[in-house]
């Protein structure tokens, strides 16, 4: 669920996984959830529920229409919506941030979860998963409830509920960093955080790829970026960001010489815990990868295929000069 502010209002924004087709509803039986403790008192997302503030939470339509549903026994006064979004730092940087936002205007969301589901429909629905929002009301006591969310024919959420929450007057009453997404020397540096370790992702699905001529490794005329990454043991075939920059014209042109001399690749298994991606700033082809340690290997990719090339420790120093 992603949170955005539009005109003093805070809309809410179900985003689906993977749009890829359409496909029959299927409602199968659904697991009754607890709705918290009508007798307990509302303090905030975090103390009431931590799981919010962990990296990937999410709710699902499917999970959100479980809940109990809302009866006449209890009349909220307040909503709070507790959701993650993208956070840009005043240095550059990203984060994931826990949002904590509260309206009192909820007499038309109230009215739309007291609506029965609607039936399974019979015909064709698109198969992204429904999203939901972690929603709580609370009455003029302070006690709270996690109401269950009224679910269409698709199992998605009724469309009355979407627009009601849509039309919510939020305020954020507090906000939490769950993770950082982008780091402020990688924003600096114009580099993304993570890189796939595209030399080991290559070799594994293709490992007797032939030997080709090295095509011209970095464009001439164009100011080069350098991404340094370091492979992550617990997540192989993935960098994360080390150090970056863009390469004064006399660096760039010495790496362009040592690069042009790559010879034909060695016969190597070994893994390496750290590459690098030089890429054209303007983001035009090609873009080419260096193995600092390991292999040593080089791969050139352009947008009609890749070749591989042999480095040697001396390329490798020349590019991780930090």
């Amino acid at each position: 669920m992603f949170v955005r502010t539009v005109g003093g209002r805070v809309a809410v924004v179900l985003v689906g996984l993977a749009l890829v087709g359409c496909a029959p509803v299927e409602h199968g039986p659904a697991v009754e959830r607890a709705a918290g403790d009508p007798a307990g008192r509302w303090s905030s997302c975090v103390e009431v529920a931590p799981e919010t503030a962990t990296v990937g939470f999410m709710v699902t339509a499917r999970d959100a229409g479980a809940l109990p549903r809302l009866d006449d026994g209890f009349t909220p006064v307040a909503a709070v919506v507790c959701g993650q979004e993208t956070q840009q730092r005043p240095d550059g940087g990203q984060d994931r941030v826990l949002t904590e936002r509260r309206t009192e205007e909820v007499d038309a969301l109230t009215a739309a979860l007291r609506l029965a589901d609607e039936p399974p429909t019979n015909g064709l629905c698109t198969t992204e998963m429904p999203i939901a929002p972690w929603l709580v009301l609370v009455d003029a006591d302070g006690r709270w409830v996690r109401p269950g969310l009224p679910l269409d024919g698709c199992g998605k959420l009724r469309a009355e509920v979407r627009d009601a929450l849509a039309a919510l007057p939020m305020t954020t009453v507090s906000t939490r960093t769950v993770a950082e997404l982008v780091s402020a020397e990688a924003a600096a540096a114009g580099c993304s955080q993570e890189w796939k370790d595209v030399i080991a992702l290559e070799t594994t699905v293709n490992p007797g790829a032939p030997r080709e001529a090295l095509p011209e490794p970095l464009p001439t005329g164009r100011q080069i970026r350098l991404c340094v990454y370091e492979v992550r043991k617990s997540e192989p075939g993935t960098g994360n960001f080390v150090h970056g920059t863009v390469l004064p014209p006399q660096r760039g042109a010495a790496i362009g010489r040592a690069l042009r001399e790559a010879g034909p690749v060695a016969v190597c298994t070994e893994q390496a815990s750290r590459f690098a991606l030089l890429w054209a700033t303007t983001g035009e082809d090609p873009q080419t990868y260096v193995e600092l340690d390991g292999c040593h290997r080089v791969m050139v990719v352009r947008v009609d295929g890749s070749v591989l090339a042999q480095g040697d420790a001396a390329l490798a120093k020349l590019i991780d000069e930090g």
